[in-house]
C-alpha cells in the first residue's frame, strides 16, 4: 500500500479500496435503487391493467400493449441489425496494417484503446439505436392497426382511381416504412464510414486513393439503397399529391391536386423516379467497376433534375399557363375538391333554400299565434343561469354546478319540453376542513339532478324548477341520485371500506353511506395498495387504517377521461351532458372517428374550428387537445358513462363509417351495435355541437356547388362574433325546438347564423335536426337570404337594441347602483319569410350573487320590444291585443297574493303590512327603483317575522288561534321545501 506524507517516523495514511462494510452498503443502495425504479415502472403498468380490467375493457389495454411491444421489438431489432451488421462488415473489410498509411497508423492508439471493448461497444451502439428506433415505432401503433385492419370506403379518388382507404390507411404506413428505411440507411452509412476511417478503409489527408476497393463497394451499396428509397419516395409522392395541403384562393388548407400538380408535379415525380432508379443502379455497379465517377455523375443529375424538373418547371407552368387564365384552368380541380370536401364532412346533402328575410304579411297581429307553433323559445340561457342554480339549489358548499348547463328534452303530459339541466356535483373546494381523509374518503360524490323549464321563468325571473331540492324530487321520477362520476370529479376517492362517506345533509343532520357499486379497483391486497401508493405518490394508501376489506379506489372519473381511455382511437366532443335514463343518471358523450387522408377534401383543425365564445371562458368544453388537422369526420359513436357505477358503453351510431369498422376490427367487442340503444336513451341523444361547428365552418365556403362561384369568393360567409359580449369569439350554436319553413311540426334543432365575409348583415340561417331516432336526424337546412337586399344580422340587431332610447334608458335603470346586466342567447327563428330575434336580459343586482331574468328583447320586421315577459314583448312587436298570460309561480310563490285573512288580529295586521310592502316592492321593481325595492323587501321581511312570532304564541295570548298555518304568507302557498328560495324573505338579493 503506498505511503503518503511523513517520513520514516511520520504518520502513514493508507489509501486503498473502501472497506467491505462500505462496499456492501453501496451495493445494497444500488440494488434498492434499481428495485425502486423497477417497482415504479411496474406500478404504472399494473395500475393501468387493473383499471382497464375494472371497466371491462382489458382487451383495449392488451391489444394496444402487444401492438406497441411488437412494433418496438421488430423495428428496434431491424435497426440494431442494420447498423450492427454494417459496423461488423466495415470492420471485416478493413485493410491489413501493412497497407495502412501514416494517417491510419496515427489512429492506432484509438484502435488499441477500443480493442478490448469493441464487442461491448458494438452491442452498446446497436442497442442504443435499436431502443430509439423501437420507441419511435411503438408510437405508430394506430397507423399499424389501421393498415392491417383497414376496410374499403367504397369510394375512389378522381385522379388515380384508388379507393379512399389507400390514402387513409395504407399510405401513412408506407410513409412510416419509408422513413424508417431512410433512417436505417443514413445511420448505417455514418456508422460504416466511421468504422472504415478508423480501420484504414477511408483516407482524408493521405495521398493516393481515398478509399479501399472494399470500402468503396460497401458505401456505394448503402448509398445505392438510399437513392432507391428516394425513388420509392418519388413514386409515393405522386399519390401524396391527392392529400397535399396548400393555401389556395378562398380557402386555407386546400387539399388535392390543382392544375400545376396534375400537369407539372405529377409528371416531374415520375421522371425523377426513373432518374433515381438509374442513379441507384450506377451506385450498385461500383461493386464491379470500383469507381465513383458514374455514380457521382448520376447523383448530380438527380439533384439537378430535382431542382429543374421538380421546382423550376412547375413554377413556370404556374406563372405562364395558370395565372393568365386561372379560373378556367383550376375549375375542374376545384369541382373535385368541392365534392370531396362535402362528402368527407357529411355536408353533401345540406339543403340550401332561398329565403326572403322579410315578411309580406301586412297584419303582423295575425302572426302572433304562429310564434308558439313555430318555436318553443328558450328564455333560460344555460350559459347564464348556472349561478342561479348554484345559489338556489347548491344546498351545501361542497356541491357545485358546471359553468355551462345543458339543454335536453323531457316529456311532460305527452309534450316534449326543452329543459335546462345540471348535476349537483361534488366540489371539494367547498369542504371546510381540507385533509386527506375528507378529500378522498368522506366527500366522495355529488347528489341529484336539478332541472328547470327552458321556456318559462317565475315572476321574479328565477327558473321554474321541475326537479329540485335535496334529495332531488320532481317530475323525473325515481332514479339513483348519487354522482360518483362527473365533469368536476377529478380527484380519486377510496370507498366501500371502514370509513363512511358523507351522503347528504337534511334537517336531521348528516347522512352517511358506503358505496355499493362494483366500480373501481380493489385495495384489499397489499400489492395493489403499494402500486397505488406509488402511482398516486401517496404513501398513506399503504398503511392507512381507513382502508380495509371492501375498499375500492375510483379514479379517471370524468366522462371524457373514461371514454378516451377505453377508446383511444376516438376524438371526444367537448360537451358531455347528463340525462336520467331508465332510473339512472347517464353521461352522454359524443365521439368521432377522423382521418387526415381523404383525397381532395380540405383540412380543418378541430381545436380552432370548434372554438367559440363559450370555449373561450370554459376550457372544459373545448377540444383543445385536438390540434391535429383532419379532413374527414363522423359522429360514429355514442357513449354513455353511468354516474354511479362509472360503467362505459360505446354504441355504434354511424353504421356506414369505414373508419369505425376498421377500429371495430382492431378492437373487437368494444363497440355495441346500434340496436342495443334503448328507447329511453334514444330520446336523449342529440346532434353534437362540435360536429355542427365543424360543418358550419366548412359551409361558409362549401355551401356553393359551382367551381367558378367558389373561385370568385363572392359568396363566402363567416360565422359572426357573439353579439352578447365583447370577447370577439364566434357565436355558439344554440339548441332550440323549432320548425323550419318546410317542416310540419317543431323539432329539437341546433341553429346558427351566417353573415357575409367582412360585413354584419345576415346572409343565411342554418339548422340541423338534432332529435335522434327521427327520419330527418342530421338533416342540414340552410335558408339563404338574397344578396340584393340587406337583412339585419345578430350584431346589427344587438346594436338596434342598445341604440333605441327607451330600451337604453331601461337598461340604464337596470344597471342602477352596482347591478350588472347580462345578455342571454340571441335566438333567431324564421317566421313567415322574416326573422324573429329573441334575447333574454338578466340582472345581477345589489349584492345579488346570481342573475335573474328581468326583461326580454324581441325584434321582428324592424319592430322592437323590451318587456318584462316574452309574451308581453311578442304582443307588443306583433301589435296583438289582450294581456299576455302570467308566468307560473315558483315553489316559493311570488305571484300576486290573495287578500290574507286570519282570526288573530296581530297576525292579520302583520299580513296586511306584508301585503302592502309586497305591492310597493313590485311597483318599485317595475320602475327600476332599487333603493325603494330594498326598503320594501325589508318591511316585508319584518312584517312576516311579526306574523310568525304572533302565531307562535300560545292560544289566548294573542287574541286568536295561534296554530301555525302554512298559508300565512303573502303568496298563499305552502312553505318552501328545502333549497327553495321564497321571494318574500329574499330581500334585495332576489332582485
Amino acid at each position: 500500500m503506498p505511503d503518503r506524507g511523513g517520513g520514516p517516523t511520520g504518520p502513514r495514511i493508507r489509501v486503498g479500496r473502501p472497506s467491505r462494510r462500505v462496499r456492501t452498503l453501496l451495493m445494497t443502495l444500488g440494488v434498492l435503487a434499481v428495485l425502486g425504479m423497477a417497482f415504479t415502472m411496474f406500478a404504472g403498468f399494473w395500475t393501468d391493467w387493473l383499471w382497464y380490467r375494472s371497466v371491462n375493457y382489458s382487451s383495449v389495454f392488451t391489444t394496444t400493449l402487444w401492438t406497441k411491444i411488437g412494433l418496438f421489438l421488430v423495428f428496434g431489432l431491424l435497426m440494431a441489425l442494420a447498423v450492427g451488421f454494417n459496423i461488423w462488415l466495415a470492420h471485416r473489410l478493413r485493410p491489413p496494417l501493412s497497407a495502412m498509411s501514416m494517417e491510419q497508423q496515427n489512429l492506432d492508439r484509438y484502435r488499441m484503446g477500443i480493442a478490448p471493448y469493441k464487442k461491448w461497444l458494438l452491442l452498446g451502439i446497436t442497442a442504443l439505436v435499436g431502443l430509439i428506433a423501437g420507441a419511435s415505432a411503438s408510437g405508430q401503433w394506430r397507423t399499424w392497426l389501421m393498415w392491417v385492419n383497414g376496410v374499403p370506403f367504397g369510394q375512389k379518388d378522381p385522379q388515380f382511381n384508388l379507393d379512399v382507404s389507400f390514402y387513409a390507411f395504407d399510405l401513412p404506413w408506407y410513409r412510416f416504412l419509408l422513413g424508417f428505411g431512410f433512417a436505417a440507411t443514413i445511420l448505417s452509412v455514418i456508422a460504416a464510414a466511421l468504422t472504415h476511417y478508423l480501420y484504414g478503409g477511408l483516407r482524408v489527408t493521405s495521398p493516393g486513393a481515398r478509399a479501399t476497393a472494399a470500402a468503396t463497394g460497401h458505401l456505394s451499396v448503402l448509398i445505392g439503397l438510399f437513392v432507391s428509397l428516394k425513388a420509392v419516395a418519388y413514386w409515393l409522392d405522386r399519390y401524396g399529391l391527392a392529400v397535399k395541403s396548400s393555401d389556395f384562393k378562398a380557402t386555407d388548407n386546400w387539399t388535392g391536386l390543382r392544375y400545376v400538380d396534375a400537369n407539372a408535379y405529377l409528371p416531374a415525380k415520375t421522371i425523377l423516379f426513373c432518374i433515381a432508379i438509374i442513379c441507384a443502379l450506377l451506385f450498385f455497379a461500383t461493386l464491379w467497376r470500383r469507381t465513383w465517377q458514374l455514380p457521382v455523375i448520376g447523383f448530380g443529375l438527380l439533384v439537378l433534375s430535382a431542382i429543374l424538373i421538380g421546382g423550376l418547371y412547375p413554377a413556370i407552368v404556374q406563372k405562364f399557363q395558370v395565372q393568365p387564365n386561372e379560373q378556367a384552368k383550376e375549375a375542374p380541380y376545384v369541382a373535385k375538391n368541392l365534392q370531396a370536401t362535402r362528402d368527407a364532412y357529411d355536408i353533401a346533402d345540406a339543403q340550401v333554400t332561398d329565403y326572403d328575410g322579410k315578411s309580406d304579411t301586412e297584419d303582423l297581429a295575425s302572426l302572433r299565434d304562429d310564434v308558439d307553433a313555430t318555436a318553443s323559445i328558450r328564455i333560460m340561457d344555460p350559459n347564464i343561469v348556472s349561478p342561479t342554480f348554484q345559489q338556489l339549489q347548491q344546498m351545501r358548499q361542497y356541491y357545485a354546478f358546471p359553468t355551462n348547463l345543458d339543454v335536453d328534452r323531457y316529456s311532460e303530459n305527452g309534450q316534449e319540453q326543452d329543459t335546462v339541466i345540471g348535476l349537483r356535483e361534488l366540489n371539494l373546494a367547498g369542504v371546510d376542513k381540507q385533509n386527506w381523509i375528507n378529500t378522498h374518503f368522506r366527500y366522495t360524490h355529488g347528489y341529484g339532478v336539478v332541472a328547470a323549464e327552458g321556456t318559462t321563468a317565475d315572476s321574479e325571473g328565477r327558473p321554474v324548477f321541475t326537479e329540485s331540492d335535496l334529495p332531488s324530487q320532481g317530475k323525473l321520477g325515481e332514479y339513483e341520485q348519487r354522482i360518483y362520476y362527473g365533469e368536476k370529479t377529478t380527484e380519486y376517492s377510496i370507498v366501500g371500506g371502514p370509513q363512511k362517506e358523507i351522503d347528504y345533509s337534511d334537517d336531521s343532520g348528516e347522512k352517511t353511506y358506503s358505496y355499493q357499486g362494483d366500480s373501481g379497483v380493489s385495495l384489499s391486497n397489499p400489492v395493489n395498495r403499494a402500486a397505488y401508493a406509488v402511482a398516486f405518490s401517496e404513501p398513506q394508501i399503504l398503511y392507512s387504517g381507513a382502508i380495509g376489506d371492501g375498499s375500492r379506489v375510483l379514479y379517471n372519473r370524468t366522462p371524457k377521461d373514461r371514454v378516451e381511455a377505453v377508446a383511444p382511437w376516438l376524438t371526444i366532443d367537448g360537451d358531455a351532458y347528463p340525462a336520467v335514463v331508465n332510473g339512472r343518471i347517464q353521461w352522454i358523450v359524443d365521439a368521432y372517428t377522423t382521418t387526415n387522408g381523404y383525397p381532395y377534401a380540405s383540412r380543418t383543425t378541430l381545436g380552432d374550428t370548434t372554438a367559440d365564445s363559450l370555449t373561450a371562458t370554459n376550457n372544459s368544453r373545448a377540444v383543445v387537445a385536438q390540434q391535429n388537422q383532419v379532413n374527414y369526420i363522423r359522429n360514429s359513436v355514442k357513449a354513455t358513462v353511468d354516474a354511479y357505477t362509472g360503467e362505459v358503453k360505446l354504441y355504434e351510431w354511424d353504421t356506414q363509417d369505414p373508419v369505425l369498422k376498421t377500429w371495430m376490427k382492431a378492437f373487437p367487442g368494444t363497440v355495441e351495435p346500434r340496436a342495443e340503444i334503448s328507447k329511453d336513451l334514444m330520446d336523449h341523444l342529440r346532434y353534437p355541437q362540435d360536429l355542427f361547428k365543424v360543418q358550419r365552418e366548412l359551409l361558409t365556403r362549401y355551401h356553393v356547388k359551382d367551381a367558378n362561384t367558389f373561385l370568385s369568393g363572392s359568396e363566402v360567409w363567416q360565422v359572426p362574433d357573439d353579439p352578447t359580449n365583447k370577447s370577439g369569439n364566434a357565436v355558439p350554436p344554440y339548441y332550440l325546438s323549432m320548425r323550419m319553413p318546410d317542416q310540419q311540426q317543431q323539432a329539437f334543432s341546433l341553429t346558427t347564423t351566417f353573415t357575409p365575409n367582412g360585413r354584419d348583415n345576415l346572409s343565411a340561417f342554418m339548422a340541423v335536426d338534432a332529435e335522434a331516432g327521427t327520419d330527418d336526424y342530421g338533416k342540414i337546412r340552410i335558408l339563404k337570404l338574397p344578396t340584393s337586399t340587406t337583412v339585419d344580422g345578430p350584431k346589427q340587431v344587438q346594436s338596434q337594441f342598445n341604440s333605441e332610447q327607451d330600451i337604453a334608458e331601461s337598461i340604464r335603470l337596470l344597471r342602477g347602483g352596482d347591478s350588472e346586466v347580462e345578455y342571454g342567447n340571441l335566438l333567431t327563428v324564421p317566421l313567415d319569410g322574416g326573422l324573429l330575434y329573441v334575447e333574454p336580459v338578466y340582472v345581477r343586482g345589489g349584492g345579488l350573487k346570481y342573475p335573474l331574468l328581468r326583461k326580454v328583447l324581441v325584434s321582428y320586421g324592424g319592430n322592437t320590444a323590451f318587456e318584462d315577459t316574452l309574451d308581453e314583448a311578442l304582443n307588443k312587436v306583433f301589435g296583438a291585443e289582450g294581456t299576455a298570460p302570467q308566468p307560473p309561480p315558483d315553489e316559493g310563490g311570488t305571484e300576486q297574493p290573495p287578500p290574507p285573512t286570519s282570526d288573530n288580529p296581530t297576525v292579520q295586521q302583520a299580513l296586511d303590512d306584508a301585503q302592502k310592502a309586497f305591492d310597493e316592492g313590485q311597483e318599485a321593481l317595475k320602475n327600476g327603483d332599487w333603493e325603494a325595492y330594498g326598503r320594501a323587501q325589508q318591511e316585508l321581511e319584518d312584517a312576516l317575522q311579526r306574523a310568525e312570532d304572533a302565531q307562535a304564541q300560545p292560544s289566548g295570548s294573542g287574541g286568536g288561534d295561534a296554530s301555525p298555518s302554512p298559508s300565512a304568507t303573502p303568496s298563499g302557498n305552502s312553505s318552501p321545501s328545502p333549497g327553495s328560495s321564497p321571494s318574500p324573505t329574499a330581500s334585495p338579493d332576489s332582485a
